[in-house]
């Protein structure tokens, strides 16, 4: 009688059994054909479609996976369309930035090789001329700069540099257009070696892009840069005593292609401070602007000492 109720039971487990594994294996197969759909639905376009699973099912890895993939996807969807965005804003502005100059420099040109001026007039038209020349190549070192920055190919050569000797030897450079535009400046300089990991080109352009903008919008009298030590790490702070920003515009400076004064839209590329946050960002600095209306504006850069 024993042996008659076990094989009974036995055949009860298998009956159970077979018939749980053919539940599984159609529900399964209903999941797999949802997925088919959720895929195809994701093919024509709806990037949201998601595909849902019980974590206890035998698919939840494979709805999980697929669910991953079309995220990152439309992530990099985003990101590139983002950037397409960004490279048609940046096509505009580069067509109206160089058009103008150029049309103007070709158009003083041109009235001095016809001979249609002379004399101090004449002088007036070739200096003229010569600014917005050299405007343009200041504007297209700019590009070269973003591009490059953002470019695949972009390296930074970082070594150990004595960062108070490379600051003078930048800010040296600016004092005869200081000087040209009459502007008052103040450096401070701490006299001990202050040793730092940078890329000496990024450096220099991360300064000379700040030293632009202040001279290009700011309406400065004076200008100070001052470095200094704070909290182990080397402090660079450039101020000036010109309009200031309003709050709403200091909250997006960074960001490309922003002006913050509509009225001088015609002037600069929008790109000279973006350009310095991701050069300090990527040495492992960091960069923030503080500035008041009427009050002027100040920059501070950050970056760890090196022992």
């Amino acid at each position: 009688m024993y042996l008659e109720l076990f094989f009974v039971c036995g055949i009860s487990i298998a009956v159970c059994a077979v018939l749980l594994s053919y539940l599984a294996i159609r529900r399964a197969k209903r999941q797999i054909r949802q997925m088919a759909e959720a895929l195809k639905d994701i093919r024509a376009g709806n990037g949201n479609r998601r595909i849902l699973s019980e974590a206890h099912e035998l698919t939840a890895p494979l709805a999980y996976g697929i669910n991953d993939v079309v995220r990152a996807y439309e992530e990099k969807l985003a990101a590139f369309s983002q950037a397409e965005e960004t490279n048609k804003q940046l096509m505009t502005s580069l067509s109206h930035d160089v058009r103008t100059p150029l049309t103007t420099l070709i158009g003083y040109l041109d009235a001095v090789h016809r001979n249609s001026v002379a004399g101090e007039e004449r002088e007036a038209y070739v200096e003229i001329a010569r600014r917005k020349a050299h405007d343009l190549k200041d504007y297209i070192a700019v590009l070269f700069d973003w591009f490059k920055l953002n470019s695949d190919e972009f390296t930074l050569r970082m070594e150990r540099t004595e960062a108070a000797e490379l600051t003078r030897d930048i800010l040296i450079g600016w004092i005869p257009v200081l000087e040209e535009k009459q502007v008052a400046y103040a450096v401070s300089i701490l006299r001990e070696p202050l040793w730092v990991c940078l890329d000496k080109d990024g450096y220099g352009r991360i300064l000379n892009n700040l030293m632009q903008n202040a001279l290009a919008h700011s309406q400065a009298a004076k200008i100070s840069v001052a470095l200094s030590v704070e909290g182990g790490r080397l402090k660079i702070t450039l101020a000036d005593d010109g309009v200031g920003m309003e709050r709403e515009d200091l909250e997006h400076i960074f960001e490309r292609l922003y002006k913050c004064d509509k009225g001088r839209a015609k002037k600069g590329s929008g790109l000279g401070l973006s350009i310095a946050r991701q050069l300090t960002e990527k040495m492992g600095g960091q960069i923030r602007a503080d500035s008041e209306k009427g009050r002027g504006t100040s920059f501070t850069l950050s970056f760890p000492l090196q022992d």
